[in-house]
């Protein structure tokens, strides 16, 4: 939620293991206005001036500038080894090299860009009422 924390864990070598699961948007909000709105998407979209999206390698530079922000960029700015995973196939061996790490990392996955998240509570219901699929 705040870029802070990446220079707490860089100076501090906290050995935070990040996972980032990319879908090109806002991912809850996007989700939120998939499933209540009617797919009504407003200003969810991170997408680059490229306008692709991180989905599974397709029409993506590995230079992962289609979206933004460029999360390996910035971790590496910080000083934190990041790595990046466009397809199932690098899966594993982003996974393995990120947890290797000493101190901390960010490992970054392209996911489709309507990928969900579930369970959800919708707002103003009770736990009674989860969503395990949509």
């Amino acid at each position: 939620m705040n870029i802070q924390e990446l220079a707490t864990i860089s100076i501090n070598k906290i050995p935070v293991k990040i996972v980032i699961l990319n879908n090109g948007y806002l991912g809850m909000v996007r989700q939120w206005q998939e499933l209540f709105y009617e797919r009504r998407y407003s200003s969810t979209s991170l997408m680059g001036p490229s306008g692709q999206s991180p989905s599974r390698g397709r029409g993506r530079k590995k230079s992962g500038r289609g979206y933004v922000p460029d999360f390996i960029a910035l971790a590496r700015s910080y000083g934190i080894d990041a790595f990046r995973a466009e397809t199932p196939e690098e899966m594993i061996p982003v996974l393995r090299k990120g947890l290797r790490c000493a101190g901390p990392a960010l490992m970054e996955f392209a996911v489709s860009p309507e990928e969900n998240v579930f369970p959800m509570v919708p707002a103003g219901k009770s736990i009674d009422h989860v969503l395990e699929e949509a």
